[in-house]
């Protein structure tokens, strides 16, 4: 397991021991109320971590009124002016992301990392593939893994210059290997918390997939204290996608659907019936196995190990319990009937 040194954002601790959930608000940053709706929303789906783009002034407004309406921790995206970066410290955020080197002259950075300090802020460095310094590109031809590391160091030497380490660092690219392997070049480099994320994944079919593997994988290295599904969708659907991916991997409770594929013995609806085992336990904080299985001749076997389930027959279903059969209920019933077992759990 990779030591990390804690940091804290808010009033949570970036230490490595549980991975906390990110979004970000996607509605444009002048809609104050609808962009407090969608962090509350964003807040009851189970993101503990939520950041909003904060372009001008005027976005600086956003911060007070999200603050009061939330519990988790906000954090402000910065790019270029750092007058901004001051403002929103002084308007109450938890933690600001930028890229010192953009930000402009040392005497700038100063100015932040001052503001930072007096409020005990801390300070995210964001490297993306699509913006790293022209001199790296020059360097290594493309932002390649060495690349992305060697800017994201260069940025932290700015912050540690100015007597600053209270830092998470993100080295985000579109490539799904090259995201992997920076971010494990990074984790050998260095001891601050990492975000993990894969840029511009793309929609919610393409966007899960390579965030799963992206994600899972480092995250299975022992890599990764926050994490952040990059959705072209709705928000919400970035923290549904990051609980499955900690779910898949035994980082975190809640519920754990196991179901077969079906086969020519399937008798009942069992693709729908999956679909709405998947959505009536999105929310049930449980943590167990629930198995929706296609048949009773192999499906208890090999779904023995789930704490509770059910198995289809001729128009029929069978609940089981740790392998073992409970009743049998006609297929109309059989949710209702798993979800009453489900709740004496």
């Amino acid at each position: 397991m990779r030591s990390c040194k804690p940091v804290k954002v808010g009033n949570l601790t970036l230490d490595g021991k549980k991975i906390y959930i990110q979004s970000m608000l996607n509605v444009p940053a002048e809609q104050i109320d609808e962009s407090v709706s969608q962090a509350v929303e964003l807040e009851k789906a189970g993101c503990e971590i939520v950041r909003a783009a904060i372009p001008n002034m005027d976005a600086v407004k956003l911060i007070p009124a999200i603050k009061n309406k939330i519990s988790i921790p906000l954090v402000a995206d910065i790019h270029f002016d750092y007058r901004l970066a001051i403002a929103a410290c002084e308007a109450g955020i938890d933690k600001i992301r930028i890229n010192p080197g953009i930000i402009g002259d040392m005497d700038k950075v100063k100015q932040v990392v001052a503001a930072c300090k007096k409020r005990n802020f801390q300070i995210r460095i964001g490297v993306i593939g699509g913006s790293i310094e022209k001199k790296l590109l020059e360097e290594y031809g493309s932002p390649t893994a060495e690349a992305l590391v060697k800017s994201a160091m260069g940025h932290v030497k700015i912050l540690e210059d100015c007597d600053f380490d209270d830092i998470v660092i993100s080295i985000k690219s579109s490539d799904v290997p090259t995201m992997i392997n920076a971010y494990r070049l990074l984790a050998s480099q260095c001891n601050y918390p990492l975000h993990l994320g894969v840029t511009e994944a793309g929609s919610e079919r393409m966007g899960i997939i390579k965030s799963a593997v992206g994600i899972g994988s480092l995250l299975v290295d022992g890599i990764g204290e926050t994490i952040r599904v990059s959705l072209t969708d709705n928000p919400i659907k970035e923290i549904y996608a990051a609980k499955d991916i900690l779910k898949s991997i035994n980082k975190a409770g809640g519920v754990r659907i196991v179901s077969c594929p079906t086969c020519g013995r399937t008798k009942i609806d069992l693709i729908s019936l999956a679909k709405k085992v998947e959505d009536a336990t999105r929310d049930i904080e449980k943590d167990i196995t629930v198995a929706v299985m296609g048949c009773v001749v192999n499906g208890i076997g090999e779904a023995g190990e789930a704490d509770i389930g059910i198995a289809g027959g001729n128009g029929c279903a069978v609940l089981f319990k740790n392998g073992e059969k409970l009743y049998k209920v006609n297929e109309e019933d059989a949710l209702s009937a798993l979800l009453n077992e489900i709740d004496k759990i």
